[in-house]
């Protein structure tokens, strides 16, 4: 069956935490939006058209540690079993420190182009070299009044059939 240009959006609103050196995979518990892309088991981003989709992500990194620690993220595709990380895909990011009492934090994101067959997944996987960093959701603030922060963010949408 055609999906006319297949799209989802994803999101967590829980924090995301990780031991040390670590390969973790980021949660998707919340589907926005959905036609033709879905979350399989909460980390799976899973495709029911073959073809070339965008994958855009972003996190809201947090650090309570004084030392500046790193993260490095990355994908994994679709194989035998788990998955297959995917050659290049790796992104390094510095977490600020914590500073005057209040945590560091970063948000990241960018975009892949990746190509999957029908019934493929990919997923976004994270290490940190310190658990003193997390993928943090913010709840609503006041003065001034501003919304709640998702820790995850990830929109997938068709570019092109193959």
């Amino acid at each position: 069956q055609y999906l006319n240009n297949p799209y989802g959006a994803f999101s967590d609103y829980l924090d995301q935490t990780a031991v040390a050196n670590t390969a973790t995979v980021m949660r998707f518990r919340t589907t926005d939006f959905a036609n033709g892309v879905s979350v399989v088991s909460e980390t799976k981003l899973t495709v029911a058209q073959s073809g070339i989709y965008n994958l855009q992500w972003s996190a809201q990194f947090n650090n309570n540690d004084v030392q500046l620690h790193d993260v490095s993220v990355w994908l994994r595709q679709d194989g035998t079993g788990p998955g297959v990380d995917v050659v290049g895909s790796t992104g390094l990011i510095s977490i600020p420190n914590s500073h005057g009492g209040l945590d560091g934090h970063t948000i990241a994101g960018w975009n892949y182009f990746v190509t999957l067959a029908a019934g493929d997944f990919v997923e976004i996987w994270w290490s940190t070299n310190n658990a003193a960093v997390s993928i943090q959701h913010i709840p609503a603030q006041v003065a001034p009044v501003r919304p709640s922060t998702a820790s995850i963010i990830a929109t997938m949408t068709f570019v092109s059939s193959v």
